[in-house]
This record gives structure tokens, C-alpha cells and sequence, in this order.
């Protein structure tokens, strides 16, 4: 009987024990300063326009390795959605947008800590399958009738680009679909389900392999501003607004060239 006790006595303090461990493991994973010394297990969620996909997906992964925990999640697309799901409470950190339009509505709201700073410059071209099979030249070509044209819906940045662009050139398009993303412009024509679209230079540039990029001065009328703004309500505002400055930096100014954004 005695010894049946004392074991009970033993299991109860280990479990204890163990749940003290634990609560010591979490408390070390909340804490950390946010900078290069450590970010242990936090989590930066970064809002971004679709376009920049590729080269902020590489700018988190390069921002991760010098923060050890650290995690940067992305929520990519139409910056027209992600600034309305902002100012409706999301949770976010920072917010890199595809035009100053859509940043300003968060900023208007009160959602952007600080002024928003510009870090790149994106421009349009047609976009086209592989080999051309429909034989697209210039930007007037979207204009006949029997072409199956796919452009961004309006109210987000590469659709009012696309609107831009076409008024200088003084020519009406009616596209087959109008999407709510340039991703989904671009999958469209990779996919054959268009014959053209038009998309940001870097995304054609991202995809390389599977579609052509036309040029077209018209482009030149219709130029993006990207702004960034860590946010008010930032989980993590000392991360965001490292992360901010990183986008900023000489080596966040090299990804974007390489990706083919202009400098602002």
C-alpha cells in the first residue's frame, strides 16, 4: 500500500514537472526582440499584390535566415481585396500594394503606421502562349474581334493599367473575362484559354518558359507604383517594420531589378 503511494507521489510530481517545462517552452517562443538575435517562433504576415510573388517569396525566405524561428507567411493577391480585407480587421503586418490607389484606402482608414514608401515600378506588356499561335504584335492587335483578350478587372492596379494603357492608344477591347488577379490573367493565356492578355513585365518574365512577353509603347502611359507600409495593428510591428526596411535595402533594390520592377 505504501509503495503504491509513494509511486503515485512520483507520477504526480513528474507531471508536474512536465507541465512546468512546458510553460517554460512557451514563454521562450513568445519572447525574443524581433531582431537578428532570434525571432522565436513568431510569425510575420506580410499582405502583397500578386506580381510580387516570386520576389518577395525569395525576400521572406532571405529575411527568415537571418532571424532564427522566425516565419513569414504571404497572403498574395489582387491589392484592390487585400486593402478591403485590411480595413476589415485582418490580420496583418505589413501591406505591399500594386498602386498608390490601394494603398491609400488603408491609409485613409488609419491601417498604415507611417507614410507609405514606394520601393519599385512595374509596367505592362502583352502576353502571349508559347510560339504565338495567334500572331499578337502590338497593342492594337487586342483589338480584333476574334481575339480572345483576358485583362484584370478594373478596380485592381493591373486592370486600371490595362484601361490606362489602351485609352492612350485610343482603342476599345472587350476581353472574354475580366479576372480579379494578374496571376490569373497570366494562367489563362499559359493554359491556351487566351490568346493574349495583358500582365506585368515581371510576370512574364517569371514565366519565361510557358508564355512571351510583347512590349508595347503604349505601356509607358501606365506605369505602377508599388508602396509599402508596415501596418497599425501589426502583431509584429518592430518585424514589420524590419521587414519594411529589408524591401528597401540594396539587396531587396537587386531582387526586384532582377525580377524586371524598375527603381522608383
Amino acid at each position: 500500500m505504501l509503495r503504491r503511494v509513494l509511486v503515485a507521489a512520483v507520477a504526480a510530481s513528474s507531471l508536474a514537472a512536465l507541465a512546468a517545462g512546458c510553460g517554460d517552452t512557451k514563454d521562450d517562443k513568445s519572447g525574443g526582440s524581433g531582431g537578428s538575435g532570434g525571432s522565436g517562433g513568431k510569425t510575420l504576415t506580410v499582405f502583397a499584390a500578386a506580381s510580387l510573388t516570386e520576389t518577395f517569396t525569395r525576400l521572406g525566405k532571405d529575411f527568415e535566415g537571418t532571424r532564427p524561428g522566425l516565419k513569414v507567411r504571404f497572403n498574395f493577391g489582387g491589392s484592390s481585396t487585400l486593402a478591403q480585407q485590411i480595413t476589415q480587421g485582418a490580420p496583418a503586418d505589413v501591406f505591399a500594394a500594386a498602386s498608390g490607389t490601394t494603398m491609400k484606402t488603408v491609409s485613409d482608414a488609419g491601417d498604415a503606421a507611417g507614410q507609405p514608401t514606394v520601393f519599385a515600378k512595374n509596367r505592362l506588356v502583352i502576353a502571349v502562349p508559347k510560339g504565338d499561335p495567334a500572331k499578337v504584335h502590338a497593342l492594337a492587335d487586342l483589338a480584333a474581334p476574334k481575339l480572345k483578350v483576358v485583362l484584370c478587372a478594373e478596380q485592381v492596379p493591373c486592370g486600371a493599367a490595362a484601361k490606362q494603357a489602351l485609352a492612350a492608344a485610343h482603342l476599345t477591347v472587350k476581353p472574354v473575362s475580366q479576372e480579379q488577379d494578374v496571376k490569373a490573367v497570366l494562367t489563362k493565356v499559359r493554359l491556351g484559354e487566351a490568346d493574349a492578355g495583358l500582365v506585368y513585365r515581371t510576370d512574364a518574365k517569371a514565366a519565361a518558359g510557358q508564355v512571351e512577353g510583347i512590349e508595347f509603347p503604349e505601356s509607358a502611359k501606365a506605369i505602377n507604383s508599388y508602396p509599402i507600409a508596415a501596418l497599425t495593428k501589426a502583431p509584429q510591428s518592430a518585424l514589420a517594420r524590419e521587414f519594411v526596411q529589408y524591401v528597401l535595402s540594396q539587396q531587396g533594390r537587386a531582387a526586384l531589378s532582377a525580377a524586371g520592377f524598375e527603381s522608383p
